[in-house]
Parts: C-alpha cells; sequence; structure tokens
C-alpha cells in the first residue's frame, strides 16, 4: 500500500469502532478514532487524512449537521458516512454533505473496507443532493429499503433516466416523487402520466399533445405531458403497457430531446427529466417484441428494484405506525398498536404491499374502539372483512364468515327480510372494502369487477358506511 494510510473514524459506540479499527488495521491502514465534532476538529487540524469515517449522532452533537465545515476545509477529504438513523432523510442529507458513500447500520464491514479502500484511493467523487425535507413518505429500516435510500440519493443531482421496477402498491410513484422533490428539479412541475389508463389511440396525443384539426375532436390546440412537464420531471407509470407505436416516438424524443406534437410539422425542444416505472418483468416482452429493446436501455439507466412487502417485514411496524400518525392527520380517531398486534401483522402475505397495509391500518383506525389495539382485535377486524388474506392463513375453513349466519338461522321468528340483509350486510361489505382495495379507490373499476352499475355502487356503499376515499392510494 501506499501513498496516505491514515484514517479518521469518529464513532461514539466503542463496541463498533474497535470492529472497524480492527479490521482497517489489517488491511494496512493507521486508524485514529475520536467520538465527538470537538475531538475530530482538533485531529483534522493535526494530521492528513486519505478518509474519514463518521456517525451521526455523536457525543456532542449531530455530525451531519457538522459536516459542512469540514467540507469548507477540506474539500477533497472522502467522507463516509455511518448511521442508525435509516430514513431517507438520512441518505439525502449524506449526499447532501457529498458524501463518498453512506452505510446504514448494521452493515457489511467488507463492503465498509472496500469503500474505505476506493475512497482513499481515488478521493472524493460524490453526487450532491438537496436538503431533504422531515416526514417523507417512504419509510423503512430494512437492507432493502436503505438500498433504495442511497440509489435515490445518488441521482438527486443528474438527468439519468431512472426505471422504478417493483410489484403494485410497493411505492414506485413515492419513490419518483422523491427524486423530484429532493433534486435539483424541484422547482419545476412534477406531471405523473399512468400508461395503462389512456387509451392506445390517445396516448400520444397525451403525451406528445396535437394541434387543431390533427384528427377528429381536436377542436384546438393540446399541450402534452411532456411540455407541461418542461423543467421539471416526467413521471410515466406502467411503462409496460404503453403500445409499440407510442414507444417508438418515446424513443426518438429521449434521443433528439424534442418532441413533435400529434398533426405537427415543427419540433419543440423539450428539458424534462424522466422517470418510469412498472410492475411487469419486461425482459419476456422485450423478446416477444411487445417492448422495444433499445429504449429499455434508454429508461433503465439507473434502475431501482422496490422489493415487495413480505421480504422486508422488519418495516411493517414502522409503516403501520406511520400510517395510524397518517390516519390521525386525516382526522381518524388517534390509535396505537401494542408489540403482539404488530407482530400478527408482520404474519400476513401481503399480497397488495405497503397500500394494502396502509388501507388496513385506516379501517383499524375506523373500526376499533380501542385507542391501544392488539393482537386479538386486529385479528378479529380482520377477519371480519379487514383483509381476506388473514383468514386464508388462519384456520382456512371459512368459519369466522360462516359463523354470523349459523347464529342468525337460530332465530325462531325472525322479521320478514332480516336473514337476507344481516346476509348481504356481512358478505357484501368486505367484498365491496376487497374490490376497492385491490382498485385502488377506483369506483368505476370497481363497479366493472363487480359487474353493476357505478351508480348502485356508490349507493350501496353509503348503504353500507363504506368511505371509498380511504381506499384511494399511489403506487
Amino acid at each position: 500500500m501506499t501513498g496516505n494510510t491514515r484514517i479518521l473514524l469518529v464513532e461514539d459506540d466503542a463496541g463498533i469502532a474497535t470492529v472497524i479499527v480492527s479490521a482497517l488495521e489489517a488491511e494496512g491502514y493507521q486508524v485514529d478514532r475520536c467520538a465527538a465534532i470537538a475531538a475530530r476538529d482538533e485531529l483534522l487540524a493535526k494530521n492528513s487524512y486519505a478518509a474519514m469515517l463518521t456517525d451521526v449522532m455523536l457525543e456532542d452533537g449531530d455530525g451531519l449537521s457538522a459536516l459542512g465545515r469540514v467540507r469548507q476545509s477540506y474539500p477533497a477529504l472522502p467522507i463516509i458516512v455511518l448511521s442508525a438513523q435509516n430514513t431517507l432523510d438520512t441518505a439525502v442529507r449524506a449526499s447532501e454533505n457529498e458524501a463518498f458513500e453512506y452505510f446504514p447500520k448494521p452493515f457489511d464491514l467488507d463492503e465498509l473496507v472496500r469503500a474505505v479502500r476506493q475512497a482513499a484511493g481515488v478521493g472524493a467523487d460524490a453526487v450532491v443532493g438537496e436538503q431533504a425535507g422531515d416526514g417523507m413518505p417512504l419509510v423503512g429500516r430494512s437492507v432493502a429499503m436503505q438500498d433504495v435510500f442511497r440509489m435515490i440519493a445518488r441521482v438527486l443531482r443528474n438527468d439519468l433516466t431512472v426505471l422504478v421496477t417493483g410489484e403494485s402498491g410497493t411505492g414506485k410513484e413515492l419513490v419518483a416523487e422523491a427524486i423530484h422533490q429532493l433534486g435539483h428539479r424541484k422547482t419545476g412541475p412534477f406531471v405523473a402520466v399512468n400508461a395503462a389508463a389512456i387509451p392506445h389511440d390517445l396516448i400520444e396525443s397525451e403525451l406528445f399533445g396535437h394541434e387543431r384539426g390533427a384528427f377528429t375532436g381536436a377542436a384546438t390546440q393540446a399541450i402534452g405531458k411532456f411540455e407541461q412537464a418542461n423543467g421539471g420531471t416526467l413521471f410515466l407509470d406502467e411503462i409496460g403497457d404503453m403500445p409499440v407505436e407510442a414507444q417508438t416516438r418515446l424513443l426518438r424524443a429521449l434521443q433528439s430531446g424534442r418532441i413533435r406534437r400529434v398533426g405537427g410539422r415543427q419540433d419543440v425542444a423539450i428539458d424534462v427529466r424522466i422517470v418510469t416505472a412498472t410492475n411487469r418483468d419486461l425482459a419476456p416482452m422485450i423478446a416477444a417484441g411487445t417492448f422495444r429493446e433499445d429504449l429499455y436501455y434508454r429508461l433503465a439507466v439507473v434502475p431501482i428494484e422496490l422489493p415487495p412487502l413480505r421480504e422486508r417485514r422488519e418495516d411493517i411496524g414502522m409503516l403501520a405506525t406511520h400510517f395510524m400518525a397518517q390516519a390521525a392527520e386525516e382526522g381518524l380517531p388517534r390509535r396505537g398498536l401494542t408489540e403482539e398486534a404488530i407482530a400478527g401483522l408482520a404474519k400476513l402475505p401481503w399480497r397488495g404491499n405497503v397500500r394494502e397495509l396502509r388501507n388496513l391500518v385506516f379501517r383499524l383506525a375506523i373500526m376499533s374502539r380501542e385507542d391501544v389495539i392488539d393482537a386479538d382485535v386486529v385479528s378479529d377486524i380482520v377477519a371480519r372483512g379487514g383483509a381476506f388474506e388473514w383468514s386464508r392463513e388462519g384456520s382456512g375453513d371459512g368459519a369466522d364468515l360462516t359463523a354470523p349466519v349459523q347464529d342468525w338461522l337460530t332465530q325462531t321468528n325472525p322479521p320478514d327480510g332480516a336473514w337476507h340483509r344481516m346476509a348481504t350486510a356481512a358478505f357484501e361489505k368486505p367484498l365491496f372494502e376487497e374490490v376497492l382495495l385491490r382498485t385502488g379507490g377506483n369506483q368505476l373499476r370497481a363497479a366493472a369487477v363487480l359487474g353493476i352499475n357505478r351508480n348502485t355502487l356508490r349507493k350501496r356503499l353509503t348503504d353500507l358506511g363504506i368511505n371509498a376515499e380511504q381506499f384511494t392510494t399511489r403506487g
């Protein structure tokens, strides 16, 4: 090993510091260790370091907040941030302070040593992001979500195209919004388009606009989403559902930085960052010729894959608490969850991912009579229609649904029509809630799934006391 081999470690946890020092010394580095900001500044003034590793929460303050003057005094010093505060905000703040790398705790020691080796060899070369605000909607302490946060932080100060993949309900639009709101285009517009929701014969007009008389019904000129997003970010959701013809025009726009309205003769220059998302596997679509391979490589310069909730179950408690607070902010009763209740939630299959969890938490806030909800209350509400998965993962014999009917049939003199009304209420309400859950609160789509008129659906929702708005979420 040649050159400067001196490393500064700023870490107030003696156990973690010992492990890091041992690993780095085994690699041939000389490590100075301190536990406070003041001591850090003294060591920096006395010695020259190849790299610095720093925790966020130190004995005498916030290590990240104090990095500004380090960066001013030592602009070429590579800084690696370590933190147990594993949030998107922390990752972005690390990026803002030009951190060479950010490692959430617990971290892989081999990866940390590798990062130190790279930092000491190449000097500071990090992407800088803007200051993040509090209350970011993307939350999670799992390793998978920390990887997502790190990827977001790395693309904030550039305009590389980003492809967000993941199952429905994992929060793909939230990633796009975070990239926009925390990035250098945050003062520009954020325009979202769902390719699956636009008829194929109208998608080009929707994206690129059209001139008057371009087609039947085009009575005036219309500005498309690309022009509306000029100076900001255009989010193209469900990109896998875009027809091939529109894919060709999209590819041309990405290559040239110009678009042409339908029926137009002149190109229009655009200045837009593109973020796309899909819950479909594009590889077989490319093989089948239904998705252009060259477009895929244009869109997936930076791929970000969102994990399904069942692969990040350690985040369920944090997410549930977050949604409970969100429910209270929206005027629902303020509730809490016991550890047993959270443990019960963590056992569900979560086919609807974070969106399903959010809807269930809101449902618990509405239906529970307890300020602190325990596991019994959760299982009871879920079994009565909160989420069909609980019953399937539980007894599996449908007893929770049929028991009320058996009770009613034992009544000797029920009023005329009572059995039908009670049975309808018992089965129709959870059915409607499940359909609304799966359609994201889209009443038109829910009515189609149920095979009824939209007005009929609205009336039944009112009769059953179902608030459809609580199921409306973003992907």
